[in-house]
Formats: C-alpha cells, sequence, structure tokens
C-alpha cells in the first residue's frame, strides 16, 4: 500500500509498497481518508524531533472509515468514520489513574514515538477511534484532534466570556485557538508578524493586537514556539494574568522573575489534552454549534504530492492537509 515517509531529515518519499497493518484484538483498521499537516510534523520533517527510525511513516491528524474490527473490540462497525485520537496513554499509571493521561510517561503518539498515520491503512486501539457526528465534513474531521488542542489551551486560561484573549501566533494552531476564544465568548487579539497569517486571523474574528501595542491581557495564548514570541506573550499579560503556552522550542527563553512576581502571573504549558474527556467534548461541541474549525484549511494536497505538502506547508497562511483516495470496501 501506498504510505508516506520520511527516509532523511527534510525528504519525504511516497511508496507504494508498505506493509499492510495486522489488526490486533482491541484494534480496528481504518481506511484513511485525510491527515492533517501538524508544527510537531514539520519538525520531524526537519530533523528537529528525532524518531524512532528510517523510514518513517509521518503524520497523525487522521481520520477515515474503518475497514476492520478486531475481535475484541464491540462498540466499533466496519464502514464507520472515525477520527483518531493520536495519543495513546497506557491508562495504568498514576497520572492516568488520576486522570493527568497527558503526562503518561508511557503515552505513545503516533506519528512521533511509533509510526504515523499517512498511509492507506493504519492499525489503531479502537478505543482511540471516536465516531464522526452525522454533518460533520471531512475538513472539520481532519481539525478534530488540533481543535482539540486549542480548546484545551483556552479553558486553561480561565477565559470568561467578554474577556479579550491574546494570541501569539496564527499559524494553524493560533488559528483554531482564535475559534476556540470565540467559542469561549472572549475577545481574541492576535499577535503575527507575517502579513497573511495576520490577514486570515482577522478574517476568522480576531483583532490586530498591533493597533494596541501597549494593552495588557488578562488571558494570553503562546502557540508559535519561538522563544522571542513568548518574550513577548509574557510582557503582554496584565496583572493577574495566565499565559498558556502551546509551542514548544529547545531554545531557551528570558523570563523576568520580576514581571513574574509583580503582575502575579501564573504560566502553564500546554500538552495536548486529556483522555477521554477531550475528545469527547470536543466532538460534542462540533456537534452542538457551528464552529467548522475546517475553516482554517488553505492547501489540500493528495497522498502523491506529501513531499510537496510537507515543503510549502511553513509558507502557508492556513493549514495545510493531505487526501487520500476513498477505499469503502471492507478488507477480506
Amino acid at each position: 500500500m501506498m504510505a508516506a515517509t520520511l527516509v532523511s531529515p527534510e525528504t519525504v518519499t511516497v511508496v507504494d509498497h508498505w506493509p499492510e497493518p495486522v489488526c490486533g484484538p482491541d484494534e480496528v483498521i481504518v481506511a484513511v481518508r485525510g491527515v492533517g499537516v501538524c508544527g510537531s510534523d514539520l519538525a520531524v520533517v526537519s530533523g528537529r524531533r528525532a524518531v524512532p527510525a528510517l523510514p518513517w511513516v509521518l503524520g497523525h491528524e487522521a481520520f477515515g472509515v474503518i475497514q476492520v474490527v478486531g475481535p475484541d473490540v464491540v462498540d466499533r462497525r466496519v464502514g464507520q468514520r472515525v477520527v483518531v485520537e493520536p495519543n495513546y496513554p497506557c491508562l495504568a499509571c498514576g497520572a492516568c489513574r488520576s486522570g493527568d493521561t497527558s503526562g503518561c510517561r508511557r503515552r505513545r503518539a503516533a506519528g512521533i514515538s511509533e509510526p504515523g498515520l499517512l498511509a492507506e491503512r493504519v492499525a489503531v486501539p479502537a478505543r482511540f477511534t471516536w465516531p464522526v457526528p452525522d454533518g460533520l465534513d471531512d475538513a472539520d474531521a481532519v481539525c478534530v484532534e488540533p481543535f482539540t488542542v486549542a480548546l484545551n489551551a483556552v479553558r486553561m486560561t480561565g477565559l470568561r466570556p467578554g474577556d479579550p484573549c491574546l494570541i501569539v501566533g496564527a499559524g494553524s494552531q493560533g488559528l483554531l485557538v482564535v475559534l476556540a476564544v470565540l467559542h469561549a465568548g472572549g475577545v481574541p487579539f492576535v499577535i503575527e508578524p507575517q502579513p497573511g497569517r495576520r490577514a486570515f486571523a482577522l478574517q476568522l474574528g480576531g483583532a490586530d493586537a498591533g493597533a494596541a501595542p501597549d494593552r495588557r491581557y488578562p488571558a494570553v495564548i503562546e502557540t508559535s514556539g519561538v522563544p522571542e514570541a513568548f518574550e513577548q506573550a509574557l510582557e503582554r499579560a496584565g496583572d493577574g494574568g495566565r499565559l498558556v503556552v502551546v509551542g514548544q522550542s529547545t531554545r531557551p527563553a528570558r523570563v523576568s522573575t520580576f514581571t513574574l512576581v509583580q503582575r502575579r502571573l501564573t504560566v502553564r504549558g500546554c500538552l495536548i489534552y486529556d483522555h477521554p474527556g477531550g475528545f469527547r467534548h470536543t466532538l460534542a461541541t462540533l456537534a452542538g454549534h457551528d464552529l467548522r474549525p475546517g475553516r482554517v484549511l488553505r492547501e489540500r494536497f493528495d497522498l502523491a504530492q506529501a513531499s510537496v505538502a510537507f515543503a510549502k506547508a511553513p509558507d502557508i497562511a492556513g493549514k495545510t492537509w493531505i487526501t487520500l483516495p476513498r477505499i469503502e470496501e471492507p478488507l477480506s
């Protein structure tokens, strides 16, 4: 079958001979229809984030149709349209038992610690597949995972209706945070140096924070992962404010403890979401509200064009995704 693989840093190749997945007793095989391109995928492609082996199947933001159901699976069926929750905590350690599954030290991550989902067919633990609500189109389905991150980040700020929220960075994750802030009843303001991304964020309902450069905010979300942007985010947090950090970098950022103490700031890292509440909440939210997170998608590529998709994604104002041919028939 076809799969998009990383063969060396910056070199992505689509192969047509990748081994077919084997369905375990508590797994399902999903015929993948679409996969979003994320900043962590780009870090893998660039070599900034090491993976266990090469060649390596990329991607983790996936949805598709179940083709095979393992013998121990009772709540999934062939033909069911699902999104994949690509982070698999162990569910047995202390962190997992407390509900803090994002802190699981044994958590497996598709595309990072184990092969990714950008292939025609993948085997996935059944409990980490989620039926797609009726009416949710493909564009919205491919955004479920990153939108879950966005909703979690907004929740962590303690944002109240009517509160302004500063979003630093309007890449694909920042754009989804704009939508999440609007859904929470907040007022999103955006800092983004790239004109196309800034314009897109304003089109979605954000306001340009550059119009009031001295304003400070009770809630700030940093999504870019650039240390200088984190420094700016910290400076723009108001008295008693909360700064939630989504973007990651191994390069240090400067932090003024004077600012932290004098303004009584809270800084929290937002690492994905917790299972099962994160995806459950997102899918219920999308089923009950006309949010259409797929609006952030700007460029679509076929699987055969995956290398082009990964090369162009950093410069696209909006989110990139890759679609695969539809295969409806069950596997024999």
